[in-house]
Formats: C-alpha cells, sequence, structure tokens
C-alpha cells in the first residue's frame, strides 16, 4: 500500500518517500527508503526536503537508495483489509472455560459496578 504519510518539513504539502533517523552516539544522520511504520524519532522527508538534507558539522550521512517515485496509493489494500475485519467480526468466538487465579476452576468476580451479564468487546483476562 503506498504512503500517506506527508513530510516531516514544516509546511510541506508533498508525500513522503524518504526516512530520515540520527544515530546520535555515532554523529551520523541514515537517509533511506520510507519506513514501514512510522516512528517517533525520524523524519519523513519528500524527494526535494530529502535532495537538500545537510547535517552539523562533522556529522555523516548515510544515503541509501531511495525509490524514483513515491509508491501509488492502491485501493486494492485497503478493500481487502477491510474484508478481513468484516469476516473477524463475524466470525463466531468459542470461550474458555473460566479459570481462576492460579489455575483453580473458580470463575472470577467482576469488577465492582458491574451487574448481570457483561456485553461488548472488552473481556476479563485471566492470569494462566
Amino acid at each position: 500500500m503506498g504512503s500517506l504519510r506527508q513530510c516531516s518539513r514544516s509546511a510541506c504539502p508533498r508525500r513522503a518517500m524518504a526516512t530520515l533517523t540520527y544515530v546520535y552516539a555515532d554523529s551520523t544522520a541514515v537517509l533511506g527508503p520510507l519506513a514501514t511504520y512510522a516512528e517517533p524519532h525520524t523524519y519523513d522527508l519528500c524527494a526535494v526536503h530529502a535532495e537538500r538534507l545537510t547535517v552539523p558539522r562533522g556529522w555523516e550521512v548515510v544515503r541509501l537508495t531511495l525509490p524514483d517515485a513515491a509508491p501509488e496509493h492502491n485501493s486494492d489494500d485497503l478493500l481487502a483489509l477491510a474484508d478481513a475485519v468484516r469476516e473477524a467480526a463475524a466470525e463466531p468466538t468459542v470461550e474458555a472455560p473460566p479459570v481462576g487465579p492460579r489455575g483453580t476452576k473458580a470463575p472470577m468476580e467482576p469488577p465492582v459496578g458491574v451487574s448481570g451479564p457483561r456485553r461488548g468487546h472488552l473481556r476479563i483476562l485471566r492470569e494462566p
């Protein structure tokens, strides 16, 4: 699926196609293809800002091979994801028999303030 992330530079509306990571211990900046996931300590850059990248004096830049163009968004991937979510929601769930603390077969008590059968998607997880 194509990138929906945009350049991290202020007021830049272009799509990101490279990821910049700083390795402070080695005084190195690594510029490579767009990472699969956005990480908190990395910066996504468009082609223009990736090309113009400068680093502080004494730092080294490691430039990995970048793609020629940003990947295009493919709606088939999004539709496949939506279908998978619908299928998972439609499948009946089989609940395991309740197990109490430390392997006993006694059911756990519901949280304070909860009465009657529980509804919704949240469940109490029991320790094995």
